[in-house]
């Protein structure tokens, strides 16, 4: 009895004393922002980025010498991965349970799924939240959940040669403002294809045929969110489809895009615009304005031979019965545990380590590449810093108004992994065959249907 009553007091006494230690090293409710006095145990935490704009690694050493001055005590190590090489090494390192503590990429359902993904609503304050322009917090959920902080809005879009296109009496400002429709587009095209003095051809379009980004964002733009929509439904089965491979066949048929176009890759596409050899590029994000003005800068240093190019930001055509869409992808710092979790607190120290690299100086990868600002804190600090045009900053700003962004983050990890096998094995040699004339958008479309109800079971 005496023995009973001496555990139960040294328990009692026990609790007390963790609950007493809690409170003073901030608690398991605390403010992620809030780190006790006494807590300045020596953490480290492991960032895995990417080379988000040419001096994003500056960027980054910048941003943690700056929060080491509040939090000497967290040891920051960061590695700048490359883009071919890095989601390879981290998904060996998620399938082995021992991720970096932040990552640089979009949100996915399948990190959600391994369990290791960390939800961050905790950890947002009200002041977090508020520093978000409207919808862009929502760009790193994944069913409705907090899971990464953007860093970025990327957005894919079309660009043109000014040049070209003023010679072609083409109004690109009104298209910048009120977009194009499928057959507006096609018209103008065929105005600026042409063969040259020299005996070239210049194209009206160019695209490549190793990538899916071309036929989905003309089937975005014919009302399809994507092959499957929000709820996993397969909706690549109806007359938008078709629709969408229709306009395709047209514009291969009609010679306003290269014979060859199946069999280019991104950098040949890239380069036919360099060339001037076609008129209008897919896809081209904002940031080439600042690629090609440094590549004009070279020109005028005699480093690269060439025409110099003044780039024009345009929307991706839309279905006469559908509305324009400019799809918009949000990149930042998603965060994870470990399999041998490392505690709570090291996550809080995590979060900050986030928060820092999200911030307001953190807006100079925006700047750079010429997106809009996913926050106030960084619009404010980079006011009048912006290195686009000004007719394409404006034409990006408005494009966000009507915007579609990827289904994947509201998939499960069966109908994710099906998407993507849609994609590779039924999608891209489709869309090949349609650029080299094998085969009909009408039989392309049957296939697209067969192959869907067998994958999706609709």
């Amino acid at each position: 009895m005496k023995v009973s009553k001496l555990l139960a007091m040294t328990v009692a006494l026990s609790l007390v004393f963790v609950s007493a230690c809690s409170k003073k090293e901030g608690g398991a409710n605390a403010p992620a922002g809030e780190v006790a006095k006494d807590d300045k145990k020596p953490d480290t935490v492991r960032v895995w980025a990417y080379p988000v704009h040419g001096d994003y690694e500056k960027d980054i050493k910048e941003l943690i010498a700056d929060f080491n001055k509040q939090y000497p005590h967290i040891k920051v190590e960061y590695e700048v991965l490359s883009w071919a090489e890095g989601p390879k090494k981290f998904d060996i390192a998620l399938n082995a349970g021992d991720p970096p503590d932040l990552y640089y990429h979009a949100v996915s359902g399948h990190y959600v799924n391994t369990g290791l993904a960390i939800q961050l609503d905790q950890f947002l304050t009200p002041e977090i939240k508020d520093d978000y322009l409207p919808g862009m917090l929502d760009l790193g959920k994944i069913q409705g959940k907090q899971y990464g902080l953007p860093l970025t809005a990327g957005q894919w879009n079309w660009g043109g040669n000014k040049r070209i296109l003023e010679e072609a009496g083409v109004d690109w400002k009104k298209i910048q403002e009120k977009g194009w429709t499928w057959s507006e587009f096609s018209d103008i095209a065929k105005k600026m294809t042409k063969k040259l003095p020299d005996g070239s051809m210049q194209y009206g379009l160019a695209t490549d045929g190793t990538s899916l980004d071309f036929s989905q964002l003309i089937a975005q733009n014919a009302g399809l969110v994507d092959v499957l929509d929000e709820k996993g439904k397969f909706i690549w089965n109806d007359d938008k489809i078709l629709d969408s491979l229709k306009f395709i066949d047209g514009l291969m048929k009609d010679g306003v895009m290269p014979k060859e176009t199946g069999g280019l890759n991104p950098q040949q596409r890239t380069q036919m615009f360099y060339d001037s050899k076609a008129a209008v590029i897919s896809k081209a994000l904002p940031y080439y304005d600042t690629i090609i003005a440094n590549r004009n800068k070279d020109i005028d240093a005699g480093k690269v031979k060439g025409e110099k190019i003044e780039f024009v930001l345009l929307p991706v055509p839309h279905h006469e019965n559908a509305p324009g869409k400019t799809y918009v992808m949000g990149e930042g710092y998603v965060m994870f545990k470990q399999k041998n979790d490392k505690g709570e607190q090291h996550a809080k120290n995590a979060f900050l380590v986030m928060e820092a690299l999200s911030g307001a100086k953190a807006g100079n990868s925006s700047n750079e590449l010429n997106l809009p600002f996913v926050r106030k804190s960084q619009a404010t600090m980079y006011e009048g810093k912006g290195k686009a045009q000004k007719y394409n900053w404006e034409a990006a700003q408005n494009f966000m108004k009507s915007t579609t962004r990827s289904v994947e983050s509201n998939l499960d990890v069966d109908k994710s992994t099906k998407l993507k096998q849609f994609q590779e094995q039924v999608q891209k040699p489709a869309i090949q065959a349609l650029f080299a004339g094998e085969k009909t958008p009408e039989k392309i479309a049957e296939e697209f249907k067969a192959k869907g109800k067998q994958m999706f079971g609709q």
